[in-house]
């Protein structure tokens, strides 16, 4: 029997992606955002939301893909580690299930996104999908920027 794995479909520009529901933890409709001053530029600001504080950051600002915002942007809520982190997509407009068979390793040119941010490659009959590796979007420094935020805005509240 095949393997099956679940992922969100989500647009960045006119490209599409998918992200291991396993790691998802709640879709959000883009909100204010609470700026913090001093930070990444990728990192939009701080979103409370039941009780937690979450760092937000732009996926499109972090993979270097230029565009314009979209008026169906959303937050996807992502558990990494002991944190939870958001990331603005375009829209997250499905959930699927993929045939781990069909998922092959990112080819070394991908377009605009680096290949660390990627799991694979989803060869589907429709279109292909990049699937995105969330859980390693940042860098050491900048989880360790990011888990500092999270921290600091708790105590403050």
């Amino acid at each position: 029997m095949a393997e099956m794995m679940k992922v969100i479909v989500c647009k960045l520009q006119d490209q599409t992606y998918g992200v291991d529901v396993q790691h998802v933890l709640s879709i959000e409709e883009m909100t204010t955002l609470t700026p913090v001053p001093k930070t990444s530029e990728f990192i939009k600001g701080i979103l409370y939301l039941r009780g937690d504080t979450i760092p937000v950051i732009d996926l499109k600002e972090r993979l270097r893909i230029s565009g314009e915002s979209t008026d169906n942007q959303r937050i996807v809520i992502v558990s990494m580690e002991d944190s939870q982190i958001g990331f603005i997509v375009d829209a997250a407009t499905d959930v699927i299930d993929i045939d781990t068979s069909v998922i092959e390793a990112a080819p070394s040119i991908l377009g605009e996104v680096d290949k660390r941010y990627i799991y694979g490659v989803a060869k589907l009959e429709e279109r292909i999908l990049i699937l995105l590796d969330l859980v390693n979007i940042l860098d050491f420094e900048e989880a360790n920027e990011v888990k500092q935020l999270e921290g600091n805005m708790e105590n403050i509240g």
